[in-house]
């Protein structure tokens, strides 16, 4: 596609404030104990405190590979002890028969999945508890395994937008873990605890309505979530004299981009926040130095639902079914003119624009309102039609990579694909959705898979429950753990800062004030967000369910919307 009009908009607004500067992320360090830590091992042997955890890593690596890299002290589901008795009465045991006996000392009924990792980060881990095996837990009816995602966090990210909830006390918890609290934030059961001076979280994604068989409740998961807690054990770690952060390096190339120019962070499409009056969240922080995800620039960060071809998010549209190729429309909460071609070139131009915060039904905690988009749409550089009639683009014509090196958490059939970062600098996890699960599957692209930054994960797609089910786009949102654990954040400069690197020239920002010329279907005018206030809560209430049940390891898409209280394919998130 022809971008002549990119340069020609680049030029009129050469005259722009210069970019304000990014910021790296405030980061808290773990203070770890770990003589408190080996002081509670159940068969802690003579020597020095590393000496003990080095012959418990040894044990159990068997059945957690890479346990003895994790920065702080790992609590697991997993009788340890037990493992080591058996191995010794028993040894050299087949993978087979060392498989079936790790889950024979995991405790409570949880069993391992292929997800663990491990890092200077510290470590997560998913498991899966099937109900009809747990007599005690036998009157849930829901039919799937149960996942928790469990971490330990060796850093917790300090935020600067609205408050994270305070949660409450679990009262029936207390004698066991001090000070634990619970937590309903962004549709997950979370449960922090201290100890060791490390902050731990577990988490079940669940829904506040009647129970089903495909329905898990938060009540349900209450109960789910204290016996895996009651099962946790000292499984390993290294220690080390004390935790560092890494400095993050925000290398802005030099030269300036003679066409990249991109909006500031938080300036929605007018009139496409939660409300009229509520604008996105204006968060400059680098969350994590990543390579851009799509292989190959250019690459145009827009809204799929509120620009051409989009359905405005199913708040009306002046034509209620556009039906032929460049049938104008607009979206009836701002007026907009658009056309019914997903290739119109307003769709594939600079400026970038954030729509972090746009209209969805999902919980995020960050956005003004509490709801929002939970990610960033990215259109790659090109529309190819079906044909010279469609309004439609062929998908899967543009490569999908790695953004940084890190360990895949994914299901198969799932839609989704989550990828962990676990370094000296980073813990994040970013998530990509709309790809083809079936050739996602093809490709080994599942949990427990290490991959490399800028290895090819798969290609741009319109899948979203079954093809065409969405516009041709790359969801990619990025959360990162905090003290109620992992909460999604603006993932809009981290991309600006990504792409910069990739093209190897600096972006120009379009700041609040600045004159664009209305070309391209581009709003003449800038609207500033409004400030970030009357934020609600951080935590859905019970009456706001948010959508499906999930499972950790079987990870796929943006929660459904709330106003569906029905099961779809794939409509699955992490915890």
């Amino acid at each position: 596609m022809k971008r002549a009009v990119l340069v020609g908009l680049a030029l009129l607004i050469s005259s722009a404030a210069p970019a304000e500067e990014m910021k790296t992320p405030r980061i808290s360090i773990a203070q770890v104990d770990w003589d408190a830590a080996a002081a509670k091992l159940a068969e802690r042997p003579a020597g020095t405190t590393a000496e003990a955890f080095a012959k418990l890593n040894v044990t159990a690596e068997m059945g957690f590979p890479g346990i003895a890299n994790s920065t702080v002290p790992v609590l697991l589901p997993f009788d340890v002890d037990g493992f080591a008795k058996d191995l010794a009465a028993n040894p050299g045991q087949s993978p087979d028969k060392l498989s079936e006996s790790v889950d024979h000392f995991m405790q409570s009924g949880f069993r391992p999945t292929k997800f663990f990792l491990t890092g200077p980060a510290g470590y997560d881990a998913a498991f899966a508890l099937k109900l009809s095996d747990v007599s005690e837990l036998s009157d849930i009816r829901y039919a799937d395994p149960v996942y928790v995602l469990f971490s330990g966090l060796g850093m917790t990210y300090q935020l600067d937008g609205p408050a994270l909830p305070e949660g409450e006390l679990a009262k029936a918890l207390q004698s066991d873990f001090p000070g634990i609290r619970r937590y309903l934030h962004e549709s997950y059961i979370r449960y922090s605890f201290d100890r060791y001076g490390v902050t731990y979280v577990a988490a079940i994604y669940c829904l506040d309505t009647r129970p089903r068989s495909k329905i898990l409740t938060c009540k349900q998961a209450d109960r789910i979530m204290e016996r895996f807690l009651r099962g946790l054990k000292l499984a390993g770690g290294t220690p080390s004299a004390s935790l560092t952060v890494d400095a993050l390096h925000l290398d802005r190339p030099k030269d300036e981009s003679k066409d990249f120019t991109y909006f500031s962070p938080g300036f929605l499409i007018p009139n496409t926040g939660l409300k009229k009056d509520v604008g996105g969240r204006g968060d400059y922080t680098v969350y994590a130095r990543l390579r851009f995800p799509l292989k190959e620039p250019p690459a145009f960060p827009n809204s799929q639902s509120f620009n051409n071809w989009g359905d405005c998010d199913f708040t009306g549209r002046s034509v209620r079914t556009p039906r032929r190729k460049d049938q104008p429309y607009s979206c009836k909460l701002n007026g907009r003119p658009l056309v019914f071609n997903e290739s119109a070139p307003p769709n594939y131009s600079y400026p970038w624009r954030d729509n972090f915060c746009e209209h969805r039904r999902y919980f995020v905690g960050q956005c003004p309102g509490g709801e929002g988009h939970q990610g960033q749409d990215i259109r790659p550089g090109s529309c190819t039609l079906f044909n010279d009639g469609a309004d439609r683009c062929l998908p899967y014509q543009h490569e999908v990579v790695a953004a940084h090196d890190g360990f895949i958490l994914r299901a198969r059939k799932q839609e989704a694909v989550y990828l962990f970062i676990n370094t000296a600098s980073t813990h994040a996890r970013v998530r990509y959705m709309h790809m083809n699960p079936n050739q996602l599957d093809a490709d080994g692209i599942v949990s427990g898979k290490l991959v490399h930054e800028g290895d090819l994960l798969g290609k741009v797609g319109n899948y979203n429950n079954g093809e065409r089910g969405t516009t041709y786009h790359l969801h990619f949102d990025i959360q990162v753990p905090t003290k109620v654990g992992w909460v999604f954040v603006n993932p809009y400069m981290t991309l600006v800062s990504a792409y910069e690197r990739l093209i190897g020239a600096r972006g120009t920002e379009i700041k609040d004030g600045d004159a664009v010329p209305a070309m391209a279907g581009i709003p003449p005018v800038i609207q500033h967000p409004e400030p970030l206030t009357s934020v609600r809560g951080s935590a859905p209430q019970p009456q706001e369910s948010a959508a499906v049940t999930t499972k950790p390891h079987k990870i796929a898409q943006k929660p459904q919307k709330k106003r569906h209280h029905v099961r779809k394919r794939g409509r699955h998130n992490a915890g």
